[in-house]
Parts: C-alpha cells; sequence; structure tokens
C-alpha cells in the first residue's frame, strides 16, 4: 500500500511539472527592441482623453503571443473604459492614475500593478502633475503572422 501511495504521489507530482505545448512553434531567437524606435505620439485607446506617447515595444516581434506596451499618460489623459477580451495587466513606472475596473476605481502609483480580468470593463486616467507612465501587457487570441 506504501509503495501504491508513493506512485500516486509522484504521478501527480509530474503532472503538476508539466507546462502546456505553446500554441505554435517560435519565429526564431529573441530579440532586442529598441523603444525609441517604437515611440507614437497619440491620444490614448477606447475614446480616451488628452495625448499620450505610446511605445508599441511587441508591434516588431514576428509570430508573437502577447501585447508588451509602455503607455506615457500626459497630464489630462484617459484610456476610455473598455471591455477585454483577456487578462490584462497595467504596471505603474511612475507617477499616478486612478484604474477603473466594473465600477470600483482605485488609486495607484508607481510600483502597484492592476490585475484585471477577461470580461472586465476598464479605463485608467492621470492624475496630478507628472506623467504615468505604464508598462501593459496581455496575451493575444492567437500568434500574429
Amino acid at each position: 500500500m506504501l509503495v501504491l501511495s508513493l506512485a500516486v504521489l509522484l504521478a501527480a507530482g509530474a503532472v503538476q511539472e508539466s507546462h502546456p505545448a505553446p500554441a505554435s512553434p517560435p519565429a526564431g531567437v529573441g530579440l532586442v527592441i529598441h523603444e525609441a524606435d517604437t515611440m507614437v505620439r497619440q491620444p490614448p485607446p477606447h475614446n480616451g482623453t488628452g495625448m499620450s506617447t505610446a511605445y508599441r515595444i511587441s508591434d516588431v516581434a514576428p509570430n508573437r503571443s502577447m501585447e508588451f506596451r509602455k503607455r506615457v499618460m500626459h497630464p489630462g489623459s484617459s484610456i476610455g473604459l473598455h471591455v477585454i477580451a483577456h487578462d490584462e495587466v497595467y504596471h505603474v513606472v511612475s507617477g499616478e492614475g486612478d484604474v477603473t475596473s466594473d465600477g470600483v476605481t482605485t488609486r495607484m502609483k508607481a510600483g502597484d500593478t492592476a490585475y484585471l480580468y477577461d470580461g472586465g470593463n476598464v479605463g485608467i486616467t492621470q492624475v496630478g502633475e507628472a506623467d504615468l507612465v505604464l508598462i501593459i501587457a496581455y496575451p493575444l487570441a492567437r500568434r500574429t503572422d
């Protein structure tokens, strides 16, 4: 009985250690992207207000399965409320902002991270005098071509 119990525990441990296979093979070796090469000055998305500077970092990576971006929200700007179709992460590098998720608004400052869930109605507003600098990451539904 002890041998059977040990075998079950070992098998369970092996299952927990396995990782799912990637959606498709990678494009090749990794690459280094210089954020300055990806900078675009534009209004924030989702009917947001004001102006922002977007660093669409992952856009240059072929065959990618996620988005990774930096966005500088200038004073008075916001990313409008929008329903997301995936989990999404907003990480504050500097400045302050109010993140809203399904009607609940929370102040964020440097070092804070909002983990937002699939189906949530979310948005963020810059507050104060300093730019709000965000890192934004989320998975794509499928790899890009």
